[in-house]
């Protein structure tokens, strides 16, 4: 205080703004408490004694919000912590470096791309899973969670986090490259999927001693979607003859051809867009994925699938089967689906209006199809790589004779119907070029 006027009175809202700056006034009632006039602004603080050290703490500007009174019973809060022990300023110090749920979010995600955060398989998570993740966390978590501390996160927010998805408070249209946007929209199942990263990344912090519970634990979420949509023969048929039309209008040949081998094989979008030459073992009718989403994975390959794969073109500098124009892979299929199912008119969709018919419901009519032929629910798992057969396969180096007969009776009854609308397609052409 050197340099300056001090003196004791009762401290009042009068007292206070007859101050001029440089003058400080000490309270007679509460011991320590003092305000002080600088330049622009006045300010209560408490001076006491914290563990035997003297010091000034900051209580707040006057009239904004602080007034004398409430100033005098903020010191007395303070005045009791400080006589059962405590320390104000390093609470507050403790306070202020207390991580947010954004800073936890980025240090998750380090941890993740380092390749240690493991999924229920034991492995990292893939690159394409993270991508999603962040862009998750990144479009939901930070905008409506990021600036809250860890520590102070409740269930009851997390429940109104989970509401406000679901209300469309995130939805947006956002740039994510050149030419590239990505539609974020709410709803119960992004909702859902969303408040299931949210904990996995708070548990992550329950690890590393940030709280000790994780309050998205126990927080009511509906069910995700279950995708019981799978194709009828009439609709596989309808899926040829768009394919064919879409083929004749010039659409992009390499999303046409992963639509037509996830239709065949029952893989995941991914594992097909990002299929190399060396992960195919012709000889022996497999594919031998080296990551997945269950691991490692051999899936049995029919034959009209192998022959579909022989008539590809081979790319100069790359074991890729469908390299992309800006990147490792092609990654356009999703609009070329949209502009085959809309062709097919399957474009019925849920509740919240999302189209019923996905890439991934080529997937589940596979194994439909699978099922509806008689073979049983192993074998079903084996050719779609589910971890039941995930776990078989680990031990063999080979395929048994009769997945690989499954699958080439699965893959080739789905041709037919696929080739049966494609020659739809090709009758209806020539009958209007006949005509013109």
């Amino acid at each position: 205080m050197e340099g300056q006027q001090v003196s004791k009175v009762r401290i009042t809202k009068r007292a206070v703004d007859a101050l001029r700056p440089g003058e400080t006034i000490f309270d007679t009632e509460v011991v320590g408490l003092g305000a002080r006039c600088q330049k622009s602004k006045t300010v209560y603080f408490l001076k006491s004694i914290v563990k035997g050290q003297q010091q000034w703490l900051t209580i707040g500007k006057h009239g904004s919000p602080f007034t004398a009174e409430m100033a005098r019973n903020e010191a007395l809060k303070l005045l009791g912590t400080i006589a059962q022990g405590g320390d104000p300023a390093q609470a507050k110090r403790d306070e202020k470096a207390a991580q947010t749920v954004g800073e936890l979010c980025d240090m998750y995600f380090k941890d993740a791309l380092a390749g240690r955060i493991l999924t229920r398989a034991g492995v990292p998570k893939r690159p394409s899973t993270l991508a999603t993740d962040v862009g998750r966390a990144e479009r939901h978590i930070k905008p409506l969670l990021g600036r809250k501390k860890v520590k102070d996160l409740t269930k009851v927010d997390v429940r109104r986090f989970m509401n406000d998805i679901v209300a469309g408070k995130t939805k947006a249209v956002v740039v994510t490259k050149k030419r590239g946007k990505a539609i974020v929209d709410g709803g119960w199942g992004t909702a859902t999927r969303t408040v299931g990263l949210l904990g996995a990344i708070l548990q992550y912090g329950v690890r590393n001693g940030l709280r000790a519970d994780n309050p998205a634990h126990g927080v009511e979420r509906r069910r995700d979607r279950v995708r019981d949509r799978y194709l009828t023969p009439e609709e596989y048929r309808a899926l040829g003859k768009a394919l064919r039309f879409a083929e004749i209008s010039g659409a992009n040949q390499k999303g046409l051809t992963v639509i037509r081998l996830l239709a065949l094989t029952g893989c995941r979008k991914n594992e097909i867009q990002t299929l190399h030459w060396s992960y195919i073992d012709f000889p022996r009718s497999c594919l031998r994925l080296p990551a997945t989403k269950t691991g490692k994975s051999i899936r049995p390959l029919g034959q009209v699938v192998l022959g579909l794969l022989q008539t590809l073109p081979r790319y100069n500098n790359t074991d890729a089967i469908l390299p992309g124009d800006r990147g490792p892979h092609y990654d356009g299929t999703p609009k070329i689906m949209n502009l085959v199912r809309d062709t097919a008119k399957l474009d019925d969709r849920d509740e919240e209006g999302r189209f019923n018919v996905t890439l991934h419901t080529l997937r589940h009519s596979f194994a439909t199809m699978a099922n509806e032929l008689g073979f049983t629910e192993a074998t079903i798992a084996s050719m779609l790589g589910h971890r039941l057969g995930t776990i078989t396969s680990r031990y063999i180096h080979h395929l048994d004779s009769s997945l690989v007969a499954a699958a080439t009776k699965v893959s080739q009854h789905i041709a037919d119907l696929l080739q049966a609308g494609a020659d739809e397609a090709d009758a209806e052409y020539h009958q209007i070029q006949k005509a013109a």
